[in-house]
C-alpha cells in the first residue's frame, strides 16, 4: 500500500458511515415532496414566494421554493398554501415543516449558564424546555420546525436541517 492509498484508507474512518447530503427546507402545508420536481417546475407565477409574509420563501436556479430563517420564520399563516395554484401546498396537510432543529451547547449563551432566553419566548408551540435558567432542550414531538428561534439566537446556537 503506498502512501495515497494508506491515506484514502485511514481517512475513511473519519467520514460518517451514513451521510447524506443536507435536505433543502421545503414550505409547509405539503403531502408529497416530489411535486416539487415537477409542479414547482411549471409554476410560472411563484405565488408562494411573493406572497409570504414572512419574507422566507426564496425560489431557487431551478424554479422549487425553499425556505430561509436568516431574518425570521415560518408563522404558518397559510399565504403559500392559498397562493398555490399547482397544489403542491393544500390545507390537507399538516402545518408543519420537514425538519429537526437542534441546539448547540457549545454555542448556546444558556448553556454557558448566561442567562438567555430568546428561543423560548418567540416558541409558540411550547417545543424548547429549559432546566431551571439553563439547558434548553428541543421536544422533538412538539417542534414544528417554524424558524423562529433560529432567526432570534443572538449566537445561532440552533440549527436547523431538512429531513
Amino acid at each position: 500500500m503506498n502512501g495515497s492509498q494508506r491515506r484514502k484508507f485511514f481517512s475513511s474512518f473519519t467520514k460518517p458511515f451514513n451521510a447524506r447530503e443536507a435536505v433543502t427546507l421545503r414550505p409547509p402545508y405539503c403531502a408529497d415532496f416530489s411535486l416539487f420536481d415537477s409542479e414547482c417546475l411549471t409554476c410560472k407565477q411563484k405565488s408562494c414566494a411573493t406572497l409570504c409574509q414572512e419574507e422566507i420563501i426564496f425560489i431557487d436556479e431551478k424554479g422549487k421554493p425553499f425556505l430561509n430563517f436568516e431574518q425570521s420564520g415560518c408563522t404558518y399563516c397559510s399565504a403559500c398554501a392559498k397562493a398555490c395554484e399547482n397544489e403542491v401546498l393544500t390545507f390537507t396537510c399538516k402545518a408543519k415543516i420537514n425538519a429537526k432543529v437542534t441546539i448547540s451547547i457549545q454555542n448556546c449563551l444558556a448553556w454557558q449558564e448566561v442567562i438567555c432566553n430568546s428561543c423560548l419566548d418567540i416558541c409558540e408551540s411550547k417545543a424548547i424546555e429549559f432546566f431551571g435558567l439553563f439547558r434548553p432542550k428541543i421536544d422533538e414531538k412538539k417542534c414544528t420546525g417554524c424558524g423562529l428561534c433560529f432567526s432570534l439566537c443572538p449566537t445561532r446556537a440552533i440549527d436547523i436541517k431538512g429531513v
